[in-house]
């Protein structure tokens, strides 16, 4: 049986992507070494890093004056590696989830921090509107889209001051205005690439401000002046980034993935809608993540869960349950996920409601 992938991360992939490193693995272009055994000096990986270096630009229009690095430690390491680089005086942040609250416990560690606003109070269930971003702090920084609590901001803000964005979990999968940024960064592990590399976008005017002393390896610097060479890059996952940066050029680039992107999360959204077994977790339209529905039984049916989760199994879905922060169900709506799936678990939740009907 086929398994229709909805986790969270790490999280499904293009075929193309899993075809092309499989082949990868076993032997590189005719070099009779492995993607995984050979040099990241070699002249075969350098022209692998090139490549996903000038797709990854031209897939998301990135103009003169970024630059764009490929390295390890996750998204979680970019928590501190922004305020080592940008912090000053004081920083400002906006609360919208779990890992937002991580950014802001990392900063914190470096000064004054302004959380300028939060839906903490609600569970996260909302973007926060209204908030005024303070014109003395080095850098606002947001996290676009809340893998946890279903939320997403899918527009690019204006910022008085340098604009810092998590996009882990949706970076691609919209066009995005790069000049608006001063660093994007996120884990490759939602839409990008296995588990393992970390994609940075950052203005190069935006450093060499901070007054104190940093770290080689957590200076932005140290890696643009090495093309994320400066040590031994995650080879293998960005042999895969590259896989699947070409498979969003094939299929017509980044506007034509928002296209796909957006009537995959209005089918889902218009079923929970629908469908009297379940609700929204995420009340405002306008709120809901397109990479991440949040839904939960509705009332009267709560204790159905298990049940919905067993049929749902039965059928070949996979990574479908919520978080505990939310309970109920999470379907992750990545790029990769095809709509065949999607068309899957709509049917189970028809399924379920003809049963309790």
């Amino acid at each position: 049986m086929k398994k229709h992938n909805f986790y969270a991360g790490p999280s499904i992939l293009p075929p193309y992507t899993i075809e092309n490193t499989a082949k990868a693995v076993i032997e590189l272009d005719g070099t009779e070494l492995s993607i995984m055994e050979i040099s990241h000096r070699s002249k075969e990986f350098i022209a692998v890093i090139e490549e996903a270096h000038d797709l990854f630009r031209e897939l998301l229009n990135i103009p003169d004056g970024y630059s764009v690095l490929f390295l390890g430690g996750g998204a979680s390491t970019q928590f501190a590696m922004v305020p080592i680089n940008l912090f000053n005086k004081k920083a400002a942040y906006l609360n919208t989830g779990s890992w937002a609250s991580k950014a802001i416990k990392e900063a914190k560690l470096f000064g004054e921090v302004d959380v300028v606003a939060s839906s903490e109070d609600k569970n996260f269930t909302y973007i926060p509107k209204g908030y005024k971003i303070p014109e003395d702090a080095d850098y606002f920084h947001i996290t676009t889209n809340n893998t946890i609590f279903g939320t997403e901001i899918r527009e690019d803000i204006d910022s008085p001051v340098p604009l810092v964005a998590d996009m882990s979990s949706d970076i691609f999968s919209r066009p995005i205005d790069i000049s608006k940024y001063a660093i994007i960064y996120g884990g490759a592990q939602k839409n990008l690439a296995p588990a393992g590399l970390t994609f940075v976008i950052v203005k190069n005017d935006v450093l060499g401000k901070v007054d104190r002393p940093i770290p080689t390896m957590f200076n932005y610097k140290t890696h643009i002046d090495k093309g994320s060479m400066f040590n031994t890059p995650p080879c293998l996952p960005i042999f895969a980034a590259l896989q699947t940066l070409k498979w969003f050029k094939n299929l017509g680039g980044i506007a034509e993935m928002q296209k796909i992107n957006e009537k995959k999360a209005q089918m889902l959204y218009n079923e929970i809608d629908r469908n009297k077994m379940f609700k929204s977790t995420v009340p405002d339209k306008n709120d809901q993540s397109y990479m991440n529905v949040c839904f939960v039984m509705n009332d009267g049916y709560e204790n159905l869960d298990k049940e919905f989760l067993e049929l749902a199994t039965a059928e070949g879905i996979v990574g479908i349950k919520g978080h505990r922060s939310v309970g109920g169900f999470r379907a992750s709506l990545y790029n990769a996920l095809p709509i065949e799936s999607l068309e899957v678990l709509i049917e189970v939740m028809q399924q379920f409601e003809k049963k309790h009907s």
